[in-house]
């Protein structure tokens, strides 16, 4: 997503843009994309910066690190960014940096609820099915 600086009024610029995470490279062993990024972002220009606030969802997949179990949750992050700027500057690349508040909400250790009792460390079942029959639980 590229904001061009001279097209920027003083009442301010509204984007919308959907970007597909392969785009960004946003996706890792981990996390997976489920949907396209939806981006908005409202550009308004100070004296020698340009202000640009992000709204972003997407919706996004995960193995629990407990049980296993493929989980879903929708990412909903709000996110204001501030570029210096000056005459030379014809545009500003939004890319990376909402590539970088993206990761950043990804979770260290996802987990598909935080009651999640995971595997039996013995037989392997999921204990959020039921216990087991192998006598560790």
């Amino acid at each position: 997503m590229k904001i061009f600086i001279n097209q920027v009024p003083s009442e301010g610029l509204l984007l919308e843009e959907e970007i597909k995470p392969a785009e960004l490279d946003l996706e890792t062993e981990l996390i997976k994309f489920r949907s396209n990024l939806e981006v908005k972002a409202r550009a308004c220009r100070a004296i020698n910066a340009l202000i640009v606030e992000l709204d972003m969802r997407a919706v996004l997949s995960a193995g629990c690190s407990r049980c296993l179990e493929e989980f879903e949750w929708g990412l909903n992050k709000k996110a204001q960014l501030s570029y210096s700027i000056d005459s030379s500057d014809t545009f500003i690349d939004l890319n990376p940096d909402i590539r970088e508040e993206v990761m950043l909400d990804y979770p260290i250790k996802p987990l598909c609820s935080l009651s999640c009792r995971g595997l039996c460390v013995k037989c392997g079942k999921n204990k959020n099915e039921g216990g087991c029959n192998c006598g560790s639980t």
